[in-house]
């Protein structure tokens, strides 16, 4: 298994990826956060991807359609730690703002709305 999801508080989503996002993986991710998205208790999903190595299109996909999901029920998403690379995707995608640096922890209270400093 390539990712882990981790519930915070029953709203929050952490979605930890490592090493290769492939189609293959990308369905199973799919189908299991689809069905908690659908649910309807979820307000955010924090991707972090601090440990992915490589991800094809269909993982740009995987993110991009669940921000629909979420988008539909006023939802955000955040994108962790992305690798260089992957940056430029996203800033190509038109998902930089998005994007946040930090730990899980900086990600949910940034999902909460409350800003450090």
């Amino acid at each position: 298994m390539n990712y882990e999801i981790n519930m915070h508080l029953n709203d929050i989503a952490v979605i930890r990826l490592f090493g290769e996002l492939d189609h293959h993986e990308t369905e199973k991710i799919r189908t299991h956060i689809s069905k908690t998205i659908l649910q309807g208790n979820l307000s955010t999903i924090i991707w972090n991807l601090e440990r992915l190595n490589f991800m094809d299109s269909s993982g740009i996909g995987l993110i991009l359609g669940r921000m629909r999901e979420l988008g539909a029920v006023n939802g955000q998403t955040i994108i962790l730690n992305p690798s260089n690379t992957m940056k430029k995707i996203f800033q190509f995608s038109g998902l930089a703002s998005f994007m946040l640096e930090g730990t899980e922890a900086d990600a949910i209270l940034h999902a909460r709305g409350i800003v450090n400093g």
